[in-house]
């Protein structure tokens, strides 16, 4: 059985379990809620959702959470949101981001939530645009080697790939369309 877990210290964490669960559903997985030090290893993947990024990496730290996730270099990861910031090289703001992505990320990159939106995104890894919900959304500003942009919107990158990490500066939990989190289990085999 293929277990993924979903970091519950802050943000969409229900949403991303409910959209989880319908994207596995009648298949062998299962999708553990990860609050402390000593589940991640139980994981084959996990999900790094939307929130407050330094609230997010503070309590990673303070659990020893972020180290777990360290000593797991090829474990699948799926980040939105916060999620994209935290496994990037950032580095400011009291954010220690865990340099699982090569890419150069810009907090709050669209405003601030009173300049929420949502757009249609063009996606090189579907046929059909995705509708991206972004909230506070930070964006790739820069991507190293290896790094692939999926979706920009302007000049930032708002979609990356690099091996089996998969970073979104926009929230696919919000959204019925499940591609995205299709697509992060198909990095996982059964």
């Amino acid at each position: 059985m293929i277990t993924i877990g979903v970091l519950a210290i802050q943000g969409a964490v229900l949403e991303h379990v409910s959209a989880l669960q319908r994207a596995t559903d009648g298949l062998q997985y299962r999708i553990l809620t990860i609050k402390k030090k000593g589940m991640v290893p139980q994981c084959d993947g996990l999900v790094i959702p939307g929130g407050e990024s330094t609230t997010i990496s503070r309590m990673m730290q303070t659990e020893g959470i972020d180290q777990e996730i360290l000593n797991n270099p090829n474990m699948a990861i799926m980040g939105t949101c916060a999620g994209l910031i935290i496994l990037s090289n950032y580095l400011q703001d009291d954010v220690i981001g865990l340099k699982l992505m090569d890419m150069q990320v810009k907090r709050n990159a669209f405003g601030r939530q009173a300049d929420s939106f949502e757009l249609p995104l063009s996606v090189t890894i579907f046929d059909s645009k995705f509708n991206g919900v972004f909230i506070r959304a930070p964006a790739i500003t820069e991507v190293g080697r290896g790094v692939e942009v999926l979706a920009r919107v302007g000049e930032y990158g708002v979609a990356a790939q690099q091996a089996n990490k998969l970073a979104l500066a926009f929230h696919p939990e919000l959204s019925n369309d499940l591609r995205f989190h299709d697509y992060f289990l198909s990095f996982l085999s059964l």
